[in-house]
């Protein structure tokens, strides 16, 4: 398979496949080829596969973890002082669509 043939999605994929550039030193690039050689496949499969194992390390990565707790709950304070701001402007109820306007002096 080479670097231009669409490589088969893997079932964890999470929509259509993005480009993604990676500035890599002559040597990695190299290494990178001789892996995907020893494994006939192409060094973008190989690069997505290890993306793809690395993300799944992170998501029990203790401190990825706190991190995104931490940065769940910063999301939902925010949310709740936009939501207190809206209220405020516009009262409890969500705004009302504004209703056409009759032309003056008409009953």
């Amino acid at each position: 398979m080479s670097e231009n043939t669409p490589a088969e999605v893997s079932a964890t994929a999470l929509g259509p496949l993005r480009t993604l550039a990676v500035r890599i030193t002559d040597g990695l690039r190299a290494q990178l080829d001789v892996i995907a050689q020893l494994n006939d496949r192409s060094v973008t499969e190989e690069i997505r596969l290890a993306l793809e194992s690395w993300v799944e390390t992170s998501k029990s990565n203790p401190k990825v973890l706190a991190r995104a707790e931490t940065v769940r709950a910063e999301i939902e304070r925010d949310a709740k002082t936009k939501q207190s701001a809206i209220e405020a402007i516009f009262g409890a109820a969500a705004p009302a669509k504004a209703s056409p306007r009759k032309p003056s002096g008409t009953a």
